[in-house]
């Protein structure tokens, strides 16, 4: 392998794991420090909003097809609508997820095959 390929990889293996350990040895000096304080606030507000608001974003991308076809707009809304049915009736996120996408596959394959 070509030695910019060694380091590109490496430098990505060090964006990752920078990306995981920073946060955590930031909370882990945070809590210690409020531990100090007899603080009842144990995390910081915009901590506490960041997995939602990733969720929101991911979401949001998600729910727009990739190719805007008739076939994949009606895939993604028959999925969505399958998703929430059985999120209703289960409130779990296993079998919604798993319903969702195997929704969207069957109205992609199915629109391949009449085409």
């Amino acid at each position: 392998m070509d030695s910019a390929l060694w380091l590109a990889m490496l430098a990505a293996a060090a964006g990752t794991f920078l990306l995981r350990m920073l946060p955590l040895l930031w909370m882990q000096r945070h809590l210690d420090r409020r531990d100090n304080q007899e603080s009842v606030e144990s995390m910081p507000i915009w901590l506490r909003v960041l997995g939602p608001a990733m969720i929101a974003a991911m979401f949001g991308v998600s729910v727009v097809p990739a190719t805007l076809t008739f076939t994949s707009w009606l895939a993604t809304l028959l999925g969505g609508a399958l998703t929430l049915a059985v999120w209703y009736r289960t409130r779990s996120l296993g079998w919604p997820v798993f319903a969702g996408v195997a929704m969207y596959g069957v109205v992609e394959i199915l629109a391949t095959l009449y085409r």
